[in-house]
């Protein structure tokens, strides 16, 4: 089941980056660090950026994302999955879900994302997902990084 995010939800997703490595890596430039429940909430810039949680049948919460209308697609941002749930598919369910809203939102027929080059498991769930890998039209501001395009 997918929900806004809320305040509420802050806490176990903050739990999910014990240090800056795995901040960075996810949440890309412009998070501080460390960082208190209400920075990372005023950094996830909610009230611009379509954000939400994405819950397990047994009510856990197992993922998280958001997204906005880039370059006339709908482009995927900040994806993550609880750290004990990853590998059973739920990144791919995120995936689903948030492009459907996106689609009722923008109406729009392609997604997007980026990814950094050495997320392994992230560019992997990103291609069983449908995604591949493309060329940006200019130049992408953070090194080491990938833009993944699909067709909807």
């Amino acid at each position: 089941m997918l929900v806004p995010f809320t305040k509420d939800h802050i806490e176990q997703l903050t739990s999910w980056f014990p240090d800056e490595a795995s901040l960075v890596k996810w949440s890309g430039p412009g998070f501080r660090y460390p960082f208190t429940e209400d920075t990372f909430f005023q950094d996830l810039n909610t009230e611009k950026l379509p954000s939400f949680c994405l819950f397990c049948e047994q009510g856990k919460f197992a993922a998280f994302g958001q997204f906005y209308n880039r370059l006339e697609r709908i482009h995927l941002a900040r994806l993550v999955v609880n750290p004990e749930l990853r590998g059973k598919g739920i990144a791919e369910r995120l995936i689903y879900s948030l492009i459907q809203k996106g689609i009722a939102q923008f109406k729009l027929n392609s997604a997007s994302l980026f990814v950094l080059s050495d997320n392994l498991p992230a560019i992997t769930a990103y291609q069983k997902a449908g995604f591949e890998i493309a060329n940006y039209p200019t130049e992408i501001p953070l090194e080491n990084c990938r833009y993944m395009i699909k067709a909807l």
